[in-house]
């Protein structure tokens, strides 16, 4: 799973993500170009340009059948039997996905941002029983208002 999170675990409001951090999302593309993405409905029609580019897009609904650039899945046994055993899939939202989902995950990359949003209608699941993996600190700097951390959590 990858997500950018606040103190209160806020993720989401009115389908929007909460923060713009550039470095965020440099680190998401890094993460996963190449690999398989896999969302909700709510969360491709979020996406400003549609199914992003160099990943496989797939999208969990069962409302759906066609999507430009996505193949579409009406659940994620239907998803995940489409998959490839040593596949890389990175579960990127929304809320009910994250949390239909997080058992089934074994990482989760976050950026975590040191601020509790004024609103919020979305929020990650709780992960406080995963163990730090790996934690990067930035400092708020002229691109970015918040200070913030790259946390790769692993289950604990």
């Amino acid at each position: 799973m990858i997500a950018a999170v606040a103190k209160n675990r806020a993720i989401g409001y009115k389908n929007k993500l909460l923060y713009w951090l550039p470095n965020d999302l440099k680190r998401f593309k890094a993460l996963t170009t190449g690999h398989t993405i896999v969302m909700g409905l709510n969360t491709y029609k979020s996406l400003p340009k549609g199914a992003l580019p160099n990943r496989r897009n797939c999208v969990l609904t069962r409302s759906v059948k066609e999507l430009p650039g996505c193949e579409c899945f009406a659940s994620w046994d239907a998803f995940i039997s489409n998959c490839k055993p040593d596949e890389d899939i990175y579960i990127i939202g929304g809320a009910s996905i994250y949390q239909q989902f997080i058992d089934k995950a074994d990482r989760l990359c976050l950026t975590e941002i040191d601020d509790v949003p004024q609103e919020a209608d979305a929020f990650f699941p709780d992960y406080s029983d995963w163990k730090v993996e790996t934690k990067e600190t930035h400092p708020k700097d002229e691109k970015h208002a918040f200070e913030y951390a790259f946390v790769d959590y692993v289950r604990g």
